[in-house]
């Protein structure tokens, strides 16, 4: 049986994603899970729309009296695990606590295919209906809070645009708001890691991946399961929380942006952000401080339930919108960083500062004078760049020292010189690239490191695009031989202090397997039967053609900490 920690917490189990659930809420709840034999419950099923009955447990507080405000949580994994200690902690702080197996998985009806998509606003809105049927019962006072993470942040944020107004409040953990771009095809290139082993460990219907790769583009199908794009009909507060290396960084971060600035009235303004140095499970790499695992105030749900569900004045609308924490060199204990942060707004404040690439394989904040410089490599779609850490699912993940892939023919490395001074990057990271191939399609991908003083070279974050897609994920672009072409590849986002003495590293190159499905640089569909080809591809590195990384800057006399 595997290990997985959550900062300085650790745990077992065989799923990873079940345990982020269960690990997380007890964190939140400052307490040990209660004995599951403690839990009474009654069982339902729960009619949709269309007839089909979703399996539903109801846990009530003990010695209930009158109609308490209820709390939902939606699984695929099974509500018998979810809801034995979670009932009698919910009842503990007086609300009942619905947990429902979605459609097609544990005892409820219908099939699963297409994961999520019956629990938004289309033909189907499971998410909906139970809330619907939870204010209707005689035990339930009309207010309702929803609560999960991974599947079950996803669930919450599916139903959010569509629910009524019984729901008042979620605490949504490591979701994505996107399912296109963050969860299946990032950058356009396909997620093999985490969808494949995902849907086959947890044995959803094979339709689920037909159907995820009949849509290389995004189209009507994604934009069912874009809830981020729905934000303004969005009408209940939520805290986000995500963590720097987790799969769905990027969802925690869209979410609250996209609803804290333009949700209904309920909601705008009312949202909060927690984003940690923690991965969809053990990171590896790096240990950061204990002070990593320690959740700010504002991430508690019950507190948060407390005001939006029963009305208490607890101070949750003076808590600061955004909660962060800088990563820095958790190895010296005088470096800057490894702090929490507060601040209005994400984005905090920065200054967009580019670091281009040189033909000398040197990263500096000056841009090129060459009047034609390049560096060209040739990408093989069944040789690629294996995956070391980063934003994985069931790979190892996290802040992993890249210095074995850098040595590779087909990774062009862009390093700086030790730094006199530290630099603090908070927020979103894109690299403009200018790059021609002599194939019709090939990735692009891009690293950011942080080299210690040692060598080791370890992982920030990184990106991926898929060049057919560079103008439009909703069209394909194909390259002509030779010619130059910008792009931008999008890297998500951090918050990180590079250490005085230490260098900033960009290694670029095409693939990064098995995280990403291989290009086979045919311009034909991911993981043809028949035909791969070999890509030379080039990076332009001259005046007109400066390619390089753009790093959200913020002031020296903010490192500090």
């Amino acid at each position: 049986m595997r290990r997985y920690d959550c900062g300085s917490f650790r745990y077992s189990w065989i799923q990873p994603a079940r345990a982020v659930l269960l690990i997380l809420w007890v964190l939140l709840l400052g307490r040990s899970a209660p004995a599951a034999e403690d839990a009474a419950k009654t069982s339902h099923m729960v009619a949709m729309r269309d007839g089909v009955r979703l399996a539903t447990d109801v846990y009530l507080p003990p010695g209930i009296a009158e109609p308490v405000p209820a709390i939902l949580i939606r699984t695929p994994y099974g509500i018998k695990d979810a809801g034995k200690a979670l009932g009698l902690m919910a009842g503990l702080k007086g609300y009942a606590l619905v947990a429902q197996d979605m459609r097609g998985r544990g005892g409820s009806e219908g099939n699963d295919a297409v994961v999520f998509h019956n629990d938004g606003w289309g033909e189907r809105r499971d998410g909906r209906d139970t809330l619907e049927w939870i204010a209707g019962q005689k035990w339930c006072n009309g207010k309702i809070a929803t609560w999960g993470g991974s599947a079950l942040g996803i669930t919450q944020n599916m139903l959010a645009p569509d629910a009524p107004e019984t729901l008042k409040a979620q605490h949504v953990l490591v979701a994505f708001s996107d399912m296109y771009r963050q969860c299946v095809f990032q950058g356009g290139a396909f997620r093999r890691e985490l969808m494949e082993k995902w849907l086959q460990d947890n044995h959803f219907d094979p339709n689920n991946l037909k159907t995820f790769l009949a849509h290389p583009k995004y189209d009507g199908f994604w934009a069912e399961l874009n809830s981020e794009a729905e934000a303004a009909k969005v009408n209940s507060p939520a805290i986000f929380i995500g963590g720097w290396y987790d799969i769905f960084a990027q969802g925690a971060i869209n979410s609250f942006v996209a609803i804290q600035e333009h949700g209904g009235p309920g909601a705008r303004g009312k949202c909060r952000l927690v984003m940690g140095p923690w991965a969809h499970g053990k990171l590896e790499g790096l240990e950061y401080p204990a002070n990593a695992a320690k959740f700010p105030k504002a991430s508690d749900a019950f507190r948060f339930y407390d005001h939006y569900l029963k009305g208490k004045a607890n101070g949750v609308p003076e808590d600061k919108p955004v909660h962060y924490y800088v990563m820095g060199d958790p190895t010296d204990a005088k470096a800057p960083g490894n702090v929490w942060r507060e601040a209005d707004a994400w984005p905090p404040a920065s200054t967009a500062t580019p670091a281009y690439f040189h033909a000398d394989g040197g990263l500096r904040f000056e841009p090129p004078k060459e009047a034609d410089a390049r560096r060209e490599y040739r990408f093989d779609p069944d040789k690629p760049v294996p995956t070391i850490g980063g934003q994985n699912l069931f790979l190892p993940k996290g802040p992993m020292d890249q210095r074995e892939v850098e040595s590779r023919p087909d990774v062009l490395v862009f390093t700086s010189e030790p730094l006199a001074e530290p630099i603090e990057v908070t927020g979103r990271l894109l690299a403009k690239l200018y790059v021609s191939s002599d194939q019709p399609d090939t990735d692009f991908t891009v690293k950011l490191c942080d080299v210690y003083p040692d060598g080791r070279s370890m992982l920030v974050t990184d990106g991926i695009l898929r060049a057919r897609y560079r103008e439009s994920f909703e069209r394909e672009d194909f390259l002509e031989p030779g010619k130059v072409y910008e792009l931008t590849v999008d890297l998500w986002s951090t918050s990180l202090v590079f250490n005085r003495g230490h260098k900033i590293r960009v290694a670029v190159s095409s693939s990064n397997a098995p995280r990403f499905a291989p290009n086979p640089n045919t311009g034909g569909p991911t993981d043809p039967p028949g035909e791969k080809r070999i890509a030379t591809n080039t990076l332009h590195l001259s005046r007109e053609h400066p390619s390089c990384l753009v790093l959200p800057v913020c002031k020296a006399a903010e490192t500090g900490g």
